[in-house]
């Protein structure tokens, strides 16, 4: 009787333990399938493909491996990029509108835009066939600025001084630990020169409005939807829906048009190390050249 009763505890420790070990394999499983399933697709036939663009753009790969899914898809005839976005850094805001202006060769492809498309999101914008925009979203902020601390005082109060060996005058351009130079303002405005130029640019060439008077438009401002059409920044005024139904026109899709998204779903673990690495490039953000509208 007593052997009995020293091993019912073992026998159900086992149990429970199997019992776990079961519940976790399922668990894991279902979000290795959810994260494997690689799209939202229902149904057979034509579809017009989503992409969100929300936020501060700090890496263009996770968007252009979307339109790159989509551009491959026989079943996708259309796209249509949803941009909710004040803009970002300043290569992966022409990454992801190079990539966009490619497909366009391909595939119509419409901008959306939400509650703001401005500067770099703006810019992405450019490379569709048609831009549409609610009366009320912010569009413009057509320029470049980068910004730095300069912290000497505050140093010179704590007492903290730092000793650097550089190759040139100019390799620690930007650094907070001395004072700006007027070659460093020199060099960094002709860096933000260009960098505007490059925007300015790509305006002209796909919208129908010179380069002079681009520039008359081009001084950091932010437009409603309604006035960016008047000005020739966009091309109609709409909702997302409208959007949606004129891509499936385009892309010869009668009726009302079935889409389609990439499912981005992760283990939580990878979205976790994600945020930390957004939250981590926004801290120096500021510091870097950026086609962003802010909010400040």
């Amino acid at each position: 009787m007593d052997e009995k009763k020293l091993k019912r505890p073992s026998s159900n420790l086992t149990w429970l333990w199997w019992s776990l070990g079961a519940f976790f394999a399922l668990i894991f499983t279902f979000q290795l399938g959810v994260w494997v399933a690689g799209d939202s697709s229902e149904g057979l036939g034509k579809k017009v493909g989503i992409v969100n663009i929300v936020g501060a753009i700090v890496s263009a790969e996770p968007t252009v491996k979307e339109l790159e899914t989509l551009r491959k898809r026989d079943d996708v005839t259309a796209i249509v990029i949803r941009i909710d976005s004040p803009g970002g850094l300043v290569a992966p805001t022409q990454e992801i509108y190079e990539k966009i202006k490619s497909i366009r060769d391909e595939k119509p492809i419409i901008a959306s835009m939400a509650t703001v498309a401005a500067s770099g999101g703006y810019y992405i914008a450019l490379g569709s066939d048609t831009i549409i925009a609610n009366p009320g979203t912010i569009v413009g902020s057509i320029g470049v600025v980068i910004n730095y601390p300069i912290m000497t005082e505050l140093l010179e109060k704590v007492g903290v001084e730092f000793e650097t060996i550089k190759s040139g005058e100019l390799k620690d351009v930007g650094s907070y630990s001395r004072k700006v130079t007027d070659a460093d303002r020199v060099h960094l405005n002709e860096m933000v020169d260009d960098m505007y130029d490059q925007f300015v640019t790509a305006v002209s060439d796909n919208r129908p409005i010179t380069k002079e008077k681009v520039i008359t438009l081009a001084d950091g401002r932010v437009y409603t939807g309604l006035k960016s059409k008047d000005l020739g920044l966009i091309d109609l005024i709409g909702t997302f829906e409208d959007a949606i139904k004129m891509a499936g026109s385009m892309g010869q899709i009668s009726g009302i048009p079935k889409t389609i998204q990439i499912n981005k779903k992760r283990p939580q673990i990878l979205d976790w190390l994600s945020g930390s690495l957004e939250t981590k490039v926004s801290d120096w953000f500021g510091e870097l050249p950026a086609y962003r509208w802010r909010m400040e």
